[in-house]
C-alpha cells in the first residue's frame, strides 16, 4: 500500500462519472446528512484535513470476481438511497472505494447531484415532504455559523429567490475552465460593482469563488493510499481494521458488507437492502432497519451464538443464511403482516424486537400467509398478540435482548403446534423479564397519555375481539377541545376542579378505539351528542358503550367528568384483570 500523489476533486468527479471510481459491495450505504456535507464543503475551503482516502485498484481481468456499485448522485431520503449495481467492462482497471465512501460521495452529491430529505412535521407519503434541494454557496457574505466561514446551504429553487444573498450553485463551478471565468462571472453578475455592494462584500465574492475553483480544479485536495492487492481476503481485512474502530462505520455495516462477500449466489447488500425496503411498506408503514433483518437471521438460523460480532458472520454462517433466505424472509414479512393486522405501525411499534420471537415462531411451525386469517388460527393468532402487548408494556426487550431469544426459541422448539405463552409467563415468573401484571403496573398503564405507543398497546388489550382488518385510532371520549380554561368556564365548572380535568382527559381513562373513520366523523362532537345522533335505539347505546367501558346510566355531561372518570377506571381495572388473570385489583381513590 503505497501513498499517492494527491489528485483534484475535478479529477475525482470525472472518475466517477466514467465509473472509473467505484464502491465495493462490502461498503456501506450514504448515510451523511446535509449539515455535514456543507460542513465538509467549509473545510474543503478552508484548507482543513479532510482525511486520507483508501482506493483499491482491481484489476480488469478481475472486475467480474467481485460486486461494485456506482456512487449516489440524486440522494432521496425515501426514494432513493441505494446505490446502482455497476455494469463494468472488462476493458481497464477500476479503483474500489475502501474508505472515504461517504466524503467522495458527499462530494459528488455537492457538486453534481441533489439532496431530498423529510421536512419535520410533514407526513412521510406527503408529495411535499422530500423537497430537492442543491448545493449553494453565499458569495455575499459569510456564514452566521460560528463554528463555519462559509455559508453553504442547500436550498430549492423556490428558497434561492427568497433569501437574501446571492447564491451560487456550487456545480457550476465544474464548467469553469479556468480563474478568468470565475472574474467573468463575477462582473457578469454585478458582483464587484460599487454601486450594488460594499467594499466588504465585494471582496468575498471574489475570495469565496476563487477558492472555490481552485479547491476543486487545481489543488491536490484529496489525499489517497492505493492498495493493489487482489485477494478479497486481504481488502476485506483492511476494510475491517479501519472501519471497526471509532465510529466510522455502525457495525452492522460492517458485518452486513461481511455477508456481502460471503453470499455465493445472492447479493446480500441488495437482498437485504430491498428487503427492509418492501417491510418497511407493510400495513400503515413501519420503520425496520437491517439491523433487525441481520439479527432475525441469526436467530432464525438456529445459531448459538447471536451477538453481532465478525466471527458470526463466518461463510460457514452466511451460507446457511443464504440457502434459508427464501423460507427466513418468508417468516418475518408473514410477523410483519401480523402485528399490521394488530393495527401496530411505525409509529405505535416501540420495539422491532419483539418482532423476531414471532417470526421464529411462524418459520418452526412452517405457518405460511395462510396463517394470517385461517379461522383455525385465530385462538393462536390471539395468544401471539396477547404476548406481544404484555412485552411492549413491560418494556421486556429494553436494553440488549440477546440473551431473551434463545430462551423463547428453546420454548417454541419445546411447544411446536402452538404459541407457548403460558410457558414463556411461568420461564419468567419473578424474573426481571416477567410478563406477568401486578396492581402497580396497572395503575401506571392508567396512566399512560394520548398518542404514545404504550396508549396503542394499552388500548389493543382491552380491545382484544376488534376485527383488526381496520384501521383503529385513539380517540378521546370527551373531546380534547372542551379541555380549556374558557370551555371550563362556559360548562360552568368551578375553577377548583379545573386540576381534575387537565390531569385526566388524555390518559387511558379518557381515551378509546375507533374506527379511523368513525374517528374522523366524531371529531370534536361532544360524546353525548355522537351517541344521541350515532345510536338508534337503546339496545345500540348500551352494546357501545359495553364495548368501550363506559359506564351505563351515567351523565356523560362534561359536568360529570370526574365521576365518569372514575367510574371507567374501575371498569378498565376489571377487564386488565379478567385478561391478566390478576387477582385482587382494587381501586385506589379518586384524587
Amino acid at each position: 500500500m503505497a501513498y499517492q500523489i494527491p489528485i483534484t476533486i475535478k479529477e475525482a468527479i470525472n472518475a466517477i462519472q466514467k465509473r472509473k471510481y467505484v464502491l465495493p459491495s462490502i461498503q456501506r450505504e450514504f448515510v451523511w446528512g446535509a449539515d455535514q456535507i456543507e460542513t465538509l464543503f467549509d473545510s474543503i475551503m478552508r484548507d482543513y484535513p479532510i482525511s486520507t482516502f483508501l482506493f483499491w485498484n482491481v484489476q480488469k481481468q478481475k472486475i467480474k470476481d467481485f460486486q461494485f456499485y456506482e456512487f449516489l448522485k440524486d440522494y432521496h431520503e425515501k426514494n432513493q438511497r441505494h446505490n446502482k449495481k455497476a455494469d463494468l467492462p472488462d476493458e481497464e482497471d477500476v479503483i474500489a472505494v475502501l474508505d472515504g465512501q461517504q466524503r467522495l460521495t458527499s462530494i459528488y452529491i455537492g457538486l453534481k447531484g441533489s439532496y431530498a430529505e423529510k421536512l419535520p412535521y410533514y407526513k412521510w407519503d406527503s408529495p411535499h415532504a422530500f423537497p430537492k434541494k442543491k448545493l449553494y454557496l453565499n458569495l455575499l457574505s459569510p456564514s452566521n455559523d460560528l463554528e463555519m466561514e462559509y455559508d453553504f446551504q442547500f436550498l430549492t429553487d423556490g428558497e434561492v429567490n427568497s433569501k437574501l444573498g446571492f447564491w451560487f450553485p456550487v456545480g457550476e463551478i465544474l464548467e469553469f475552465k479556468d480563474l478568468n471565468q470565475s472574474w467573468m462571472y463575477l462582473m457578469k453578475n454585478g458582483l464587484i460593482d460599487a454601486s450594488k455592494y460594499d467594499q466588504n462584500q465585494i471582496e468575498f465574492a471574489s475570495n469565496a469563488l476563487t477558492t472555490l475553483f481552485n479547491v476543486v480544479h487545481q489543488k491536490g485536495t484529496l489525499s489517497y493510499y492505493l492498495e493493489q492487492g487482489e485477494e478479497l481476503d486481504k481488502v476485506l481485512q483492511i476494510f475491517i481494521r479501519i472501519n471497526s474502530g471509532g465510529t466510522k462505520l455502525s457495525y452492522s455495516d460492517l458485518l452486513l458488507s461481511i455477508a456481502t462477500a460471503q453470499w455465493a449466489e445472492l447479493d446480500a447488500r441488495e437482498v437485504i437492502h430491498g428487503f427492509v425496503d418492501e417491510i418497511n411498506t407493510i400495513g400503515s408503514g413501519f420503520s425496520f432497519n437491517k439491523d433487525f433483518v441481520l439479527k432475525s437471521c441469526l436467530v432464525l438460523g438456529d445459531f448459538n451464538d447471536i451477538k453481532f460480532k465478525v466471527d458470526n458472520f463466518s461463510r460457514e454462517n452466511m451460507l446457511k443464511i443464504e440457502s434459508s433466505w427464501p423460507a427466513i424472509s418468508g417468516a418475518i414479512r408473514n410477523a410483519i403482516k401480523l402485528i399490521a393486522r394488530f393495527g401496530f405501525n411505525r409509529d405505535n411499534l416501540t420495539t422491532s424486537n419483539a418482532v423476531i420471537p414471532i417470526a421464529y415462531y411462524l418459520y418452526k411451525n412452517n405457518h405460511d400467509e395462510t396463517y394470517l386469517s385461517s379461522s383455525h388460527a385465530a385462538e393462536d393468532r390471539r395468544r401471539v398478540k396477547e404476548w406481544l402487548l404484555r412485552v411492549i408494556l413491560k418494556k421486556t426487550f429494553g436494553g440488549t435482548p440477546d440473551n431473551i431469544y434463545p430462551v423463547l426459541r428453546r420454548l417454541v422448539n419445546e411447544n411446536i403446534g402452538a404459541f407457548p405463552l403460558e410457558r414463556i409467563i411461568d420461564q419468567y415468573r419473578g424474573h426481571v423479564k416477567s410478563i406477568i401484571f401486578t396492581v402497580d403496573d396497572i395503575d401506571n398503564l392508567l396512566n399512560v397519555q394520548y398518542g404514545s405507543a404504550f396508549a396503542f398497546a394499552a388500548l389493543s388489550l382491552l380491545y382484544d375481539g376488534l376485527n383488526m382488518t381496520f384501521q383503529y385510532h385513539q380517540d378521546h371520549i370527551h373531546p380534547k377541545s372542551f379541555f380549556t380554561n374558557k370551555k371550563l368556564r362556559m360548562e360552568g365548572i368551578e375553577e377548583e376542579q379545573y386540576d381534575i380535568y387537565y390531569r385526566h382527559f388524555n390518559t387511558l381513562a379518557n381515551l378509546q378505539l375507533i374506527e379511523a373513520v368513525e374517528n374522523v366523523e366524531k371529531s370534536a362532537t361532544p360524546i353525548k351528542d355522537w351517541l344521541n345522533k350515532n345510536c338508534s335505539n337503546v339496545t345500540v347505546l348500551a352494546n357501545y358503550k359495553a364495548q368501550h367501558f363506559i359506564p351505563l346510566d351515567l351523565s356523560l355531561d362534561l359536568k360529570g367528568f370526574p365521576e365518569f372518570i372514575e367510574k371507567r377506571k374501575q371498569l378498565i381495572r376489571e377487564r386488565f384483570q379478567a385478561i391478566l388473570n390478576i387477582e385482587n385489583v382494587s381501586a385506589p381513590e379518586f384524587v
